[in-house]
């Protein structure tokens, strides 16, 4: 993807925040990049240069800026909004595989060899994936230095490093300080104190942002034991790579609280990439904004809901269960269905964090014991266990390294799934942002009470205007069915 110049060194010169995650801005004279908004004083044109990611920057012998810490921003929009290699790699990188099974392992995850996956993410990303990871470390580590009074030996570990050497060396190439220094500086910059056990972290995002809507779609579907909502906050376990792990979040004007426990630190990039998506963290809601209030039916619940968010996901099979099991039926009868599930088959957690107490229930352990807890009809079961079957043996994958077509076709493929079970899986797990759910009852509900049209037919026709940002529209769809009287129509 390439970046314009002009266009970048405009939203430089004018320190324009929405910019902040698009692009690294890198001055030559000093050998820092730095985040778009920076205060530092404004660079020379023709001392600037522009790369896609820290890692192309960091490779291009750049450090990070301490004033503005660049790293500490909402991640690109582009690489949900854009399904191809470079941003499947990029979701699958940020979740950690690289760390986790190597560059042979992400390249096996996303179906290309070695050599062809690292001259793609080079020519596109300017960086290859070993540098796009060790700028993940490099991340992980900060939060770790910052958050925590871990030995930097432990440290280093639960980052990524494969040694103490690699560790200090990537901490002063990246940051030009020592890792003593690091924490020395967030320790005057600390406002409140970590309780023991947990890492507290503040995580960005790009105003403006619904964080209400967020946490009453969150709450109306919280599962008892595994996830707890309330009118400012929302809790859940996690289950990661290494062990399982609470997470909790609370929303405020500037960024999100959060507080992890974690039972391996090793899955701390994973939990906080993974949390982020969930509240779709890395949105650009200005752009979103702009296009759908530029329908004169949805402009109305543009103006009264700004930075609309897209629920996401923590955890690909959960959702596709979920799902399955709210099919053509109301989302109360979900929940208890759903609830009732992971009551029986949910694994107790060995340390509950007050009312935590429960992981979501494995595909593996569905498929074995879900005959004899679920209920409804026969056919709704069958498919259940059979999905199930399909995600323990590895025949159906469903993570964020997925290509959505892909994904789409192999979801319908199953018996009993159709585009509706596949279009909210696209848009939960992947953050499709352009998938318009035509046939749901509350969204065609909604489309009549904005004024739109009510018919599947009639609504997608009309959604064509919303494209890429047909999801959002969706949202504010599902948000004007609550309303018992029709929004007023914009003059507009």
């Amino acid at each position: 993807m390439l970046i314009d110049p002009e266009r970048a060194y405009r939203a430089v010169a004018s320190r324009d925040a929405r910019f902040d995650g698009h692009f690294i801005t890198a001055v030559r004279t000093t050998g820092i990049y730095c985040r778009p908004s920076c205060p530092a004083v404004r660079p020379k044109r023709e001392n600037v240069e522009f790369y896609l990611t820290a890692a192309a920057a960091q490779a291009g012998g750049y450090r990070a800026c301490r004033r503005c810490l660049p790293d500490a921003v909402p991640g690109s929009p582009d690489w949900n909004v854009r399904a191809d290699l470079a941003a499947r790699s990029m979701r699958l990188i940020a979740d950690g595989v690289v760390e986790r099974d190597g560059v042979p392992g992400l390249a096996r995850r996303l179906g290309y060899s070695e050599r062809h996956l690292t001259r793609v993410l080079t020519a596109e990303l300017g960086a290859p994936p070993l540098a796009l990871a060790r700028a993940h470390r490099a991340h992980s580590a900060r939060l770790l230095i910052e958050s925590t009074d871990l030995p930097f030996s432990d440290v280093a570990f639960a980052a990524g490093f494969a040694s103490i050497r690699q560790f200090n060396d990537t901490v002063r190439a990246v940051f030009a300080v020592t890792p003593s220094q690091l924490r020395e500086g967030a320790a005057r910059r600390k406002h409140h104190e970590s309780v023991p056990g947990t890492i507290s972290l503040r995580l960005p995002f790009r105003p403006p942002m619904d964080a209400t809507g967020m946490l009453a779609f969150l709450a109306s579907r919280a599962i008892p034991g595994v996830e707890e909502a309330t009118e400012d906050s929302y809790a859940r376990t996690l289950r990661l790579s290494h062990g399982s792990a609470t997470v909790r979040l609370t929303p405020t004007p500037q960024h999100i609280d959060c507080t992890l426990r974690l039972t391996d630190l090793r899955d701390l990039g994973s939990a906080v990439t993974r949390v982020r998506r969930l509240f779709d963290l890395d949105a650009d809601p200005v752009a979103c904004d702009e296009l759908l209030a530029a329908d004169p039916n949805l402009a109305p619940s543009v103006s009264k809901t700004p930075g609309i968010r897209l629920p996401g996901a923590v955890d690909g099979p959960e959702i596709v269960l979920r799902a399955l099991l709210g099919q053509q039926v109301t989302v109360a009868a979900a929940r208890t269905a759903v609830a009732r599930l992971t009551e029986q088959l949910g694994e107790p957690l060995e340390t509950p964090d007050g009312t935590l107490t429960r992981l979501f229930p494995t595909p593996e352990a569905i498929a074995k014991e879900g005959a004899a807890v679920l209920t409804g009809p026969r056919r709704r079961i069958d498919t259940v266990l059979s999905t199930c079957a399909a995600l323990a043996d590895g025949t159906l994958t469903v993570d964020v390294g997925r290509d959505p077509e892909e994904l789409r076709a192999e979801l319908e493929a199953l018996p009993g799934i159709g585009p509706w079970t596949a279009g909210y899986v696209l848009m939960r797990v992947l953050g499709a942002p352009d998938v318009l759910l035509t046939t749901d009852v509350a969204l065609l509900k909604g489309a009549a009470n904005l004024g739109l049209p009510a018919d599947p037919d009639g609504l997608a026709a009309r959604g064509r205007a919303w494209r890429p940002w047909r999801s959002y529209a969706g949202m504010h769809l599902w948000r004007a069915a609550q309303s018992t009287t029709p929004i007023p129509r914009s003059s507009k």
